[in-house]
């Protein structure tokens, strides 16, 4: 053996009891189980880690991620494989960087800023999904799946426009997505409360999605709201998939805000009531309460037509923004999800502009009451002076929700971190350490074998992935081992990128990505590519 794992617990991801085993790993794949009582002499190996006391688990799939950019511009990735992530899934949300032409891409790098920095240290040497994906085939630290993403598919074919697409433009789109998935993703995301994507019927989803199907990919969309219409947007994402005939993963699946305080259950009813029809559906979400995105996001749509500078150019008109104020703070802007904003709710943690990092850590309210401004000059003028790459916090989220969603049986677990900003969400450092150590060692929410499950075997089972997930022989080895007394998140609000505690060994391919508590500098990961795709790829259609 290359490796052996020495007396571990091994949890291996179905969920089922665990057991005290020797773990064996040759040419980056797990080789023997040899478990306890087992006969026969136990395996040896060039190297032998006694590992006493530790849980051996598959490692960690990061179902929503933003590490589009990260994974090019810090390949060791330490805020991620620091936490037992071994694969994540990016291209989320309907916006990322491929497949693109050149308008596009200066387009999209504007419009996501606030969720992955500019992107001025990074060579754009891509066009297609094909060519992005082998790009991260130079090294990295995790693996990675990418989605092709609806919002930039739209952007190329039809703009930032609120309209229908025509037929032409349709068929653009569909030709753009076999492409992206012959060329390797997993599947398409949407991003229905972001501009371009919330500018899509319906229809337009269901044509996109058939095209998704039948290459056995699955549509993860950021629905049209987590608010006021939360359940309404998943009964509409449901039938988009029933449709369609595509499996459905539904992204950062939360209810939010008062008006949804303790609905969970009805969100589960719904979820449930699909799968016993016959609907291919799974779901992940993250375990905090506060919210992320961009403060950009919180703008009615029709003032986001067009694109960033359309949206700049309203921003200084102020008849303009008369209108967006009152969609904001009285009617209840669709980019908040149909709820009027809260501005105590409303936290900045991350600026693009580092002359406005002062506003960091304080709520829109705050700033407002210490300048004498009103709470939406305050938001203006930060949108205006930043050039809308602000980020902030919403804090809208409820416990008891929360639980009950990650207790679901189609419940995965992801991160849905951003890792730019001064003071980005928790989440993106500590979300599968806290899943560890606060819900399953401290509330009990979840047994360690379900919560393990919850955050390897069933997302690999819904990326469709026949070596991944699981600790069995014949599978790849990227495991996680960790000490499930001790495993908790570091990272806290006030200090977003401590690292998590517990988790002293990670593999990836069978190479330590993580040794006692530090990252090597392996770069084992590659893409993850759709079964059957081929690699690189023409230009955009």
């Amino acid at each position: 053996m290359d490796l052996v794992l020495r007396d571990v617990r091994v949890v291996d991801g179905t969920g089922g009891p665990p057991y005290r085993a020797d773990v064996g790993v040759v040419s980056g794949r797990i080789a023997v189980i040899h478990r306890e009582g087992d006969a026969g002499p136990r395996p040896d190996g060039r190297r032998v880690l006694e590992a006493h006391g530790l849980t051996l688990a598959p490692g960690f799939v990061d179902m929503h991620a933003h590490s589009d950019l990260a994974l090019l511009r810090d390949p060791d990735h330490g805020a991620k494989v620091a936490q037992g992530v071994t694969l994540e899934v990016i291209g989320q949300d309907g916006l990322s960087y491929a497949p693109v032409d050149d308008r596009t891409l200066e387009e999209v790098r504007r419009a996501i800023t606030g969720w992955n920095g500019d992107g001025g240290d990074v060579d754009f040497d891509w066009r297609t999904v094909g060519e992005y994906l082998d790009r991260l085939d130079r090294g990295i630290a995790v693996n990675a799946a990418y989605l092709v993403p609806h919002g930039t598919v739209r952007a190329m074919a039809v703009g930032w426009e609120d309209r229908p697409a025509t037929e032409e433009e349709l068929g653009r789109m569909r030709r753009l997505v076999a492409e992206g998935l012959e060329q390797g993703a997993v599947g398409m995301s949407s991003g229905l409360t972001y501009v371009p994507g919330m500018y899509a019927p319906d229809a337009e989803l269901v044509e996109l999605c058939r095209v998704v199907a039948s290459y056995g990919g699955y549509h993860c969309p950021h629905h049209r709201s987590y608010g006021a219409g939360a359940l309404a947007a998943y009964a509409q994402m449901v039938e988009v998939a029933r449709a369609s005939g595509c499996a459905l993963h539904l992204a950062h699946a939360t209810v939010n805000f008062s008006v949804n305080a303790g609905r969970a259950p009805e969100l589960l009813a719904l979820l449930d009531a699909a799968l016993e029809s016959g609907v291919d559906l799974t779901l992940d979400s993250y375990p905090y309460l506060p919210g992320c995105t961009t403060l950009a996001a919180l703008l009615p749509s029709w003032a986001a037509e067009g694109g960033p500078d359309a949206t700049l150019a309203r921003l200084r008109d102020p008849a303009a923004c008369a209108r967006v104020r009152h969609a904001m703070e009285v009617a209840g802007s669709d980019g908040c999800h149909g709820v009027p904003v809260d501005w105590e709710t409303v936290e900045i943690s991350g600026v693009a502009d580092p002359a406005l990092c002062g506003h960091v850590g304080r709520t829109v309210a705050r700033v407002a009451a210490e300048t004498g401004e009103e709470p939406f000059e305050v938001a203006r003028r930060l949108l205006l002076a930043d050039r809308l790459g602000t980020t902030v916090l919403q804090h809208v989220g409820h416990e008891e929700n929360v639980r009950a969603i990650m207790r679901h049986r189609a419940h995965t677990g992801g991160s849905d971190g951003i890792l730019v900003g001064d003071r980005p969400h928790p989440r993106a450092y500590g979300t599968f350490p806290h899943y560890l150590g606060r819900y399953v060692r401290e509330l009990g929410v979840l047994s360690l074998e379900e919560c393990v499950a919850h955050l390897s075997g069933r997302p690999a089972a819904r990326l469709r992935l026949p070596d991944r997930g699981l600790v069995r022989e014949g599978y790849r080895a990227d495991l996680v081992l960790f000490d499930p007394e001790t495993v908790a998140a570091g990272a806290t609000f006030d200090a977003p990128r401590t690292p998590p505690v517990g988790i002293p060994h990670v593999l990836v391919d069978g190479r330590f990505a993580v040794e006692d508590g530090r990252r090597t500098g392996v770069r084992a990961g590659r893409s993850v590519r759709r079964a059957g795709s081929r690699a690189g790829g023409r230009g955009p259609a």
